[in-house]
């Protein structure tokens, strides 16, 4: 089952079930959290709780709502301190040499790649651990709140301070922590990690910075299991030209760390067990364009695509000015 949350022409906001190019509404239904607490609350699946409650004999274009940019992310919280967004990285099957090659600068640097190859190594090892136990954790950052999220088809904001623009093509999982304090997966969508990779080429512990930046992910929320095996191209569009190309995988069949590994060194923390939360979490990628020494420009468009998750995530990017200027911090 393929879902979405959208807005109507008039403003309106539903969740729906996608069928080809048309969107049918699910009945009574304003959010995705909302729909997925009522599963959590009455014992059923996300699809279960979709079909009990029925889809409405109205039906919409697909392809016209994401022309018009009417479609949301496919979770969100309508207080977005409540949304958490945040990734590992180090946890593909290539993703070290993709990481050592940004990183390779001066010899004074060769600390960098030891670290890069050993957290690599350390998931190699130890990431796929026994179903039951706890594994190696992986490399973990923050990303922000709800309140960096676009919508599919809007522009991702570059911030005037920025040295890059540069997309991360990855799967990201998304969950709501129930009433029990438990993390429910409701399932996966394509993301765009968008990241700062000059940035972070300067000095691998300004990595922190460096994703503290826009991101987008959808349009739709695949639910069920994920394939084991994941094929998908990245595309750099400017203008009516491609610019750059190149397929990457996902999928635990390419990746050294397991899912239930990755889940669950993010939510062995207590702060992120609060009840009613919305957690959006990227899983990493192996496949970047800056590698390849590609630029993304103000204008340019990213396409991020998975045949299994139905329509592509396509983004711009737009400059933006930083939030303060330096002194403007004030003193009571």
């Amino acid at each position: 089952m393929r879902l979405i949350q959208f807005e109507t022409a008039p403003g309106q906001r539903h969740v729906g079930v996608v069928e080809g190019d048309l969107i049918q509404v699910v009945r009574d239904t304003h959010s995705m959290r909302e729909l997925a607490l009522a599963a959590i609350r009455n014992h059923t699946s996300l699809a279960a709780e979709v079909l009990e409650r029925g889809l409405d004999s109205t039906q919409h274009s697909y392809s016209q709502a994401l022309s018009d940019c009417r479609v949301l992310p496919p979770l969100d919280h309508e207080d977005p301190a409540h949304c958490l967004i945040s990734g590992t990285g180090l946890t593909h099957l290539g993703s070290a040499a993709t990481r050592d090659k940004m990183h390779q600068q001066k010899i004074d640097d060769a600390a960098a790649l030891t670290d890069t190859a050993r957290i690599f190594q350390w998931g190699i090892e130890g990431g796929r651990p026994a179903p039951g136990t706890a594994g190696v954790q992986p490399e973990w950052f923050y990303k922000g709140d709800g309140s960096i999220v676009v919508r599919p088809g809007q522009a991702l904001q570059r911030p005037a301070f920025a040295e890059d623009a540069g997309e991360e093509p990855e799967l990201a999982g998304l969950y709501v922590i129930g009433d029990d304090g438990q993390p429910y997966r409701l399932g996966f969508a394509i993301g765009n990690e968008f990241s700062d990779h000059v940035m972070e080429r300067r000095n691998y512990l300004y990595l922190a910075h460096s994703k503290l930046r826009s991101c987008a992910f959808g349009p739709e929320l695949r639910v069920g299991e994920l394939p084991r095996h994941l094929d998908g191209i990245s595309r750099i569009r400017r203008g009516n030209q491609v610019i750059w190309e190149k397929a990457f995988l996902s999928g635990e069949d390419n990746m050294c760390h397991s899912l239930d590994n990755l889940e669950y060194h993010h939510f062995k923390y207590a702060q992120f067990l609060r009840p009613g939360d919305v957690h959006v979490h990227f899983f990493g990628t192996a496949t970047l364009s800056f590698a390849d020494q590609i630029k993304p420009a103000e204008g340019d468009v990213f396409e991020i695509s998975l045949p299994d998750f139905g329509a592509p995530l396509c983004n711009g990017i737009a400059g933006t000015p930083s939030a303060i200027s330096p002194g403007e911090v004030k003193t009571l």
